[in-house]
C-alpha cells in the first residue's frame, strides 16, 4: 500500500509540475533592427553554442525588412516575444507603450555623419547651410540634437528625400551623409574614398543603442522565460567578446552570408569599443542616463518620473516557493514512511 501510494503521489506532481512548464513560453522570436551582420553576434552565439537550448528555448531570430527596420511594431503586436530597438523605446514607454528594457547592448550611438576629408565641415557648427541625407528623428534624434547643441537649426538644412544617397554624397550633391559607423565607411574605405567621421559620442550625446527588450505581458505571463533568454543572451553575448574570431567565422557562415569575412571583421573590431567599453558591464543600463537621454530628447523630467518604475528590467522570483523533484520525493518518502516507522517502534516496545 505504501508503495502504490508513492507512486501516485509522484505520478500527481509529475502532472502538476508539466503543466506548469507547458504555461511557459518555449518558442520564442527575436526581431532584430537590420539584416543579418556582427552587430548581433551575440545572438548568434547563444544560439550556436546551445546556451538557448541549454535553458529550454527554442529561438527564431528574425532579420528585418531593411525598407521598414521598425522592431518596435512587430513586438508590440505580438509577431516576435523580443527585440532589437534604439533608445527611441523611451518616447515609446512615454507615449503608453509596454516596452520594457532589458540590456544596452551598445552603450553609445554607432550613428554618425560622414563627410569627405576634403570637406570644410569638422564639427557640428560647421554644418550651417549643408546638405545632409534626410533621417528619421524617431530612430537617430542624436544627430540632430548634436547640430542643434551646437546652434543649428535642422528644419533649415536641405535634405535629400529619396534613394542611393551613397550615390549623392559621392558625386557632391550631398556634404554629410548618416552612416552606420561599420557599413558605409568601411565600403569607402574599400573604395579609396577618403573620409571623416562626426560622431554624437564626440560631443557629450551619449545614448544606448541595440536595446534588447520586451513587453510588459511577457513579463507578467512568462517571467521565467524572460529571465531565460535575458540571461542566455547574455551569455552570448560575454562569449563573443572574448571570442571575436571565431564568432566573425559563425556569423559569415550561418547568418551573414552576403558580407565578406573582412567586412564583418572590421565590424566586429569597431564595435568592441561599444559593446564594453572600459569600467562598463556588458548590457549595462542606469536610471541616471536615461534621465539624461529623456532630457536629449525635450521629454520633461516629470513625464519620464512617471514611467520610470517597471521601465528598466528587473527580474522578480516568484513568491510561490520552488520545490526541486528530489526534494519533492524526499517529503513524500518522508510522509509515506511515518506509518512503517511507528509500527516498527511499536513491535520494539513489545
Amino acid at each position: 500500500m505504501l508503495l502504490k501510494g508513492f507512486i501516485a503521489a509522484i505520478g500527481i506532481i509529475g502532472l502538476l509540475c508539466c503543466s506548469a512548464a507547458v504555461a511557459e513560453t518555449k518558442n520564442v522570436t527575436l526581431q532584430l533592427k537590420w539584416s543579418h551582420q556582427f552587430q548581433f553576434a551575440g545572438y548568434y552565439m547563444a544560439q550556436q553554442k546551445g546556451f538557448y537550448k541549454d535553458v529550454g528555448l527554442n529561438v527564431t531570430l528574425a532579420a528585418a525588412d531593411v525598407s521598414e527596420p521598425d522592431t518596435f511594431s512587430k513586438v508590440l503586436a505580438g509577431q516576435a516575444h523580443f527585440g532589437v530597438g534604439h533608445s527611441g523605446i523611451l518616447q515609446h514607454r512615454i507615449n503608453g507603450k509596454p516596452l520594457v528594457a532589458l540590456a544596452a547592448i551598445l552603450q553609445f550611438s554607432p550613428y554618425c555623419w560622414m563627410v569627405k576629408k576634403s570637406s570644410e565641415i569638422f564639427h557640428p557648427r560647421d554644418f550651417f547651410n549643408k546638405r545632409i541625407s534626410d533621417i528619421s528623428r524617431k530612430e537617430n534624434a542624436e544627430l540632430l540634437v548634436m547640430l542643434e547643441r551646437s546652434g543649428i537649426d535642422t528644419q533649415l538644412l536641405p535634405a535629400y528625400l529619396g534613394s542611393g544617397k551613397a550615390e549623392q554624397w559621392l558625386n557632391g550633391e550631398l556634404d554629410a551623409m548618416q552612416v552606420y559607423i561599420t557599413n558605409e565607411p568601411f565600403v569607402m574605405r574599400q573604395q579609396g574614398v577618403e573620409h571623416r567621421l562626426i560622431c554624437p559620442q564626440r560631443y557629450g550625446i551619449n545614448v544606448y543603442s541595440d536595446i534588447l527588450y520586451t513587453t510588459e505581458n511577457m513579463l507578467v505571463h512568462h517571467p521565467k522565460t524572460v529571465e531565460k533568454f535575458y540571461q542566455a543572451s547574455l551569455k552570448g553575448w560575454r562569449y563573443t567578446m572574448m571570442n571575436l574570431d571565431e564568432s566573425v567565422a559563425v556569423t559569415a557562415q550561418h547568418y551573414a552570408k552576403h558580407k565578406s569575412v573582412a567586412e564583418l571583421t572590421y565590424e566586429a573590431e569597431v564595435l568592441t569599443d561599444y559593446i564594453s567599453p572600459p569600467g562598463t558591464k556588458l548590457g549595462a543600463m542606469s536610471m541616471a542616463k536615461w534621465r539624461l537621454i529623456a532630457d536629449l530628447y525635450d521629454i520633461e523630467q516629470t513625464k519620464f518620473d512617471q514611467i520610470k518604475v517597471g521601465f528598466m528590467y528587473q527580474y522578480d522570483k516568484p513568491e510561490k516557493l520552488q520545490l526541486s523533484w528530489m526534494l519533492i520525493a524526499a517529503i513524500i518518502i518522508s510522509v509515506l514512511s511515518i506509518p512503517l516507522y511507528l509500527r516498527l517502534m511499536l513491535k520494539k516496545s513489545v
